[in-house]
């Protein structure tokens, strides 16, 4: 005698289904609906016309992008399709089919109202009571641009190809030019080899003159820190009365350089160094994360590789948050954000920093992790206050949670959601992006903090 559950998939249902009761109370979806229909959308919903077919209602359109972002669905395509095979999604979608273009236009169409709803996230989670802005950990990481780094062209490549086309588009009008068309092959035609050539030069000459107005904007700005620290150089020669050491500052350079490269996909994105070697095509993802709860508080993406410059940016985004937020108290970030002017522009602020002044030793002795702090020195710089701190007690205990505070949110972005790669080019765009993917990462962190919320 078989012990075994019947199954019957030709029964029809006495009752009319409710996809209402088949999802759990307590589950992501739900949360994510309530919280969306709670926001201001009067931003999107006004500028439809109302004219044509009814439309799907923009709380509908951002609960699916939303939710989608928060369990690693993001092609328009696959989240079309997962409101036909997911009950989570069709739940949220009400037990309607948004197709994949409409979706598409939804994101690429709103991005800069839901930049604005990044906020509003925050104060929910504050009268949530999970969100405390005293100590946060600034970090950024790599996130693949949509284009390829082979589809980089550089400026010295680009003047070889161009003359490789210009003496092909002469040989093609001499060619045209003669009387005897015997040595033209056959099934070439002249004018359309023309026409291709002349296409390929125009968008070289195109591409040439954009690593040209870079190089420009890049010397205006080499050009003043040299200038600053030829001033310093000198100040402190006549200071001491003696000649700096070390090697001479260089000039930089006006013209482009040959390696300087432009990308025909998507020509906001850069060539950068990546995790494990190599470089690839990406952007530079900041992210401010309160360390109580592991939030993003503040988000920004940036073409450079390097991280120094983000600071500043960064504390203006933290100072324009709503009061209601509260107000970071320390800053903590790694050795590639550190400068002085850093340091000054976190005081200014009024916020303290840890920002690491160099790289420590791996699997430091028991006489180094133990060493009593030095003594305070007297009337310190910014600089020297802070290294001071690192090196007590309570510094080291709380620059110790700047691995343990952003890494982890990266990591479950990236990994486990599987967000390694933007979707969408362009720096606007993809700054949009980026405010959605952290903004469905808070809610997806709120209701593990407040699952019965």
């Amino acid at each position: 005698m078989s012990n075994f559950r019947p199954t019957d998939r030709e029964t029809g249902f006495l009752m009319p289904p409710s996809v209402d009761e088949w999802l759990p109370e307590q589950h992501l979806a739900r949360f994510i609906v309530e919280v969306v229909e709670g926001l201001d959308l009067r931003g999107m919903s006004g500028s439809y016309r109302g004219s044509g077919s009814a439309s799907y209602h923009p709380s509908v359109l951002l609960s699916i992008l939303v939710y989608g972002y928060a369990t690693g669905v993001y092609s328009s395509r696959k989240l079309e399709r997962a409101t036909y095979d997911s009950v989570a999604f069709r739940f949220i979608a009400g037990n309607e089919h948004p197709d994949h273009d409409t979706i598409a236009s939804f994101r690429r169409r709103f991005l800069k109202q839901i930049e604005g709803l990044f906020v509003e996230v925050l104060k929910l989670a504050r009268e949530m009571g999970v969100l405390k802005l005293g100590t946060v950990a600034l970090d950024g990481t790599k996130i693949h641009a949509n284009a390829s780094r082979h589809s980089a062209l550089s400026y010295e490549h680009a003047g070889k190809i161009e003359t490789q086309l210009k003496a092909e588009v002469a040989d093609l009008l001499a060619k045209a030019e003669a009387a005897d068309q015997a040595d033209v092959p056959d099934g070439m035609s002249i004018p359309e080899e023309l026409a291709r050539r002349e296409a390929r030069l125009a968008k070289l000459a195109e591409a040439r003159a954009k690593i040209e107005a870079r190089a420009k904007e890049r010397f205006e700005r080499e050009r003043a820190e040299y200038e600053a620290k030829l001033a310093a150089r000198q100040a402190k020669a006549e200071a001491t009365g003696r000649k700096p050491s070390g090697r001479p500052l260089q000039p930089p350079v006006e013209a482009p350089l040959p390696t300087d490269q432009i990308n025909l996909t998507d020509e906001a994105s850069r060539i950068m160094p990546v995790a494990g070697g190599g470089f690839e095509q990406c952007y530079n993802a900041q992210a401010a994360v309160a360390a109580d709860s592991l939030l993003v508080v503040a988000i920004d993406v940036v073409q450079a590789a390097n991280d120094k410059q983000q600071i500043e940016p960064m504390v203006e985004k933290l100072k324009a948050l709503p009061e209601e937020l509260g107000k970071p108290e320390t800053l903590l970030a790694d050795n590639g954000y550190f400068s002085a002017s850093n340091v000054t522009a976190c005081e200014t602020a009024d916020i303290a920093p840890l920002i690491a002044t160099g790289r420590d030793a791996h699997h430091p002795s028991l006489t180094e992790r133990f060493a009593a702090a030095p003594a305070a020195p007297q009337d310190p710089t910014p600089v020297q206050a802070m290294a001071h701190r690192l090196k007590t007690p309570e510094g080291k205990q709380l620059y110790a949670l700047r691995k343990q505070v952003p890494e982890p949110v990266f990591g479950i972005i990236k990994s486990v959601l599987g967000f390694r790669q933007f979707l969408l080019r362009g720096l606007d765009r993809v700054r949009g992006e980026w405010s959605l993917v952290t903004m469905a990462w808070n809610l997806k962190r709120m209701f593990a903090l407040c699952p019965s919320a």
